[in-house]
């Protein structure tokens, strides 16, 4: 389930996502569960980009913005 899958690993997993954006861990792990089974199917909610992305520059991680872009969502790079 990308982006959340990839994005979570990179920033040492879910616990560790979970204290950066101040939520439970569970919440974090259903960013990497399908919309079926109640996860966000891949999607990071847009209120913790900002601190992801803070946590990822702090980390010397390779995540941007578009980075936190639903994978669906864009083709080539730009916002469909």
């Amino acid at each position: 389930m990308e982006p959340a899958v990839s994005i979570i690993k990179a920033l040492g997993g879910p616990s560790r996502v979970a204290e950066i954006v101040g939520v439970h861990r569970t919440r974090v792990s259903n960013w990497m569960r399908a919309k079926a089974v109640g996860g966000t199917g891949g999607r990071i909610p847009q209120s913790h980009h900002i601190a992801i992305l803070r946590a990822a520059r702090e980390q010397g991680k390779d995540i941007t913005a578009e980075s936190l872009l639903p994978r669906d969502d864009y083709e080539g790079g730009a916002a469909a």
